[in-house]
């Protein structure tokens, strides 16, 4: 079974096409990987209102003084403080369709 050089020089372009093919599936797929991950539309900022809600209930609840309410201190907000700090939530992120 000898090769002649036509035969062996297809097989080499054959492999190297195979080996260039691969190549760029692999590269369109780390393309689209990068395109998936887009950041995320920054929240509108939160009033000043908003802002004196939220300061004041972390510092009535916020028993350790590290400026954060921990899971147990959250377990303490009264219902009515509750209600209160979902006002200070930041309003949702606005649709795309409503962006545009």
């Amino acid at each position: 079974m000898t090769e002649t050089k036509t035969e062996r020089f297809s097989m080499v372009k054959l492999t190297l096409l195979a080996v260039g093919m691969s190549s760029a599936l692999v590269l369109t797929a780390a393309a689209d990987d990068k395109e998936e991950k887009k950041p995320e539309r920054p929240r509108p900022p939160l009033t000043e209102e908003q802002k004196a809600l939220r300061k004041e209930i972390v510092a009535k609840y916020d028993t350790n003084k590290d400026g954060k309410l921990d899971a147990e201190e959250r377990k303490a907000i009264s219902a009515e403080d509750r209600e209160k700090l979902a006002k200070t939530r930041p309003a949702p992120r606005p649709k795309k369709e409503e962006v545009n």
